[in-house]
């Protein structure tokens, strides 16, 4: 009977051998949860822990991920055309992201570099011979004002673009949702 009970426990200690192929990414470090949980719904595991361990998720910083998944994977096509909707979803949602600060970067620029231009026209008139104290304070006024006016119209574009492109984006988040559900029902 032990004899018996030995070679069953043995058969349950053996390991059935599983080939993986691998899948190596990298992204913005504050993008790394969403990543991780998204791959998960298409059979991907973490192979290793990310490279960057000290502040992983500080915005900013760059991580490499390194995934594995059992090459013999059932619904195989299925899941990596998933896949590819769900980083095409992603690469979405990141332009999103980026639209909300664009355009409003774009215009406190060009009101700087015209108030700095005013300025060096109120400094042309100073260093004037004879200085033309008067033309100098007429295109301080307007230089001073083109520098101040930028913080201001960086916040209420970036305002209202971030109200304008909110539905757009928890729509996308919605469709990454169905597209994360869909593989996870195939695994």
């Amino acid at each position: 009977m032990r004899q018996g009970s030995g070679k069953m426990q043995e058969e349950q200690n053996k390991k059935s051998y599983v080939g993986y192929e691998y899948k190596e990414i990298t992204i913005e470090a504050e993008n790394v949860p969403m990543y991780l949980d998204g791959y998960e719904n298409f059979g991907w595991t973490l192979a290793e822990e990310p490279e960057e361990r000290k502040n992983p998720y500080q915005p900013g910083n760059h991580v490499t991920i390194r995934l594995k998944r059992d090459r013999k994977i059932i619904n195989k096509v299925e899941l990596t055309r998933l896949q590819r909707n769900f980083e095409g979803c992603i690469r979405e949602l990141g332009m999103l992201e980026k639209e909300k600060t664009s355009s409003a970067t774009m215009w406190s620029l060009v009101v700087g570099v015209i108030g700095t231009a005013f300025m060096a026209g109120s400094t042309f008139a100073v260093t004037h011979e004879p200085p033309v104290i008067w033309l100098c304070i007429v295109l301080a006024v307007p230089g001073f004002i083109g520098w101040i006016l930028p913080y201001f119209i960086y916040r209420r574009i970036k305002k209202k673009k971030t109200e304008e492109l909110t539905p757009l984006i928890e729509q996308k988040l919605d469709e990454i949702d169905a597209v994360c559900e869909k593989g996870h029902s195939l695994l």
